[in-house]
């Protein structure tokens, strides 16, 4: 039997993450709206869905965990990647907390909890 308590098992799962724990991927609409998707691994109810069901050839293949992507449009700014519901995505070992303040500038707190508002 192992000698591993829990906490000893979550430390390792947290070094064996390291720097890839948290998942923020950027996407924008075709009105240019954008959105911020955001997954813990170590969560048991976050997830990200990497390609949207479609043709499979217009899907992005290399996904990794740990794997940074920010080319997710041309230089004609267009989608590389049909199905990519993600046109950037980076992976971080730190909690990022990503908001608008009121004079309309994207602010990040790092490991400090931000209460995002309702209906928003």
């Amino acid at each position: 039997m192992s000698d591993l308590n829990s906490t000893n098992r979550l430390e390792h799962i947290k070094e064996v993450l390291g720097s890839s724990r948290y998942f923020y991927g950027l996407r924008r609409t075709d009105n240019g709206e954008l959105y911020l998707g955001k997954a813990d691994l170590m969560g048991t109810t976050d997830g990200i869905q990497v390609n949207k069901p479609g043709n499979p050839t217009e899907n992005y293949p290399n996904f990794q965990r740990g794997q940074d992507f920010f080319e997710g449009r041309d230089d004609q700014h267009t989608k590389v990647y049909e199905n990519l519901n993600y046109e950037q995505f980076r992976w971080d070992g730190r909690n990022l907390y990503y908001y608008m303040n009121e004079q309309g500038e994207l602010v990040v707190r790092v490991n400090e909890p931000y209460t995002y508002p309702i209906g928003v």
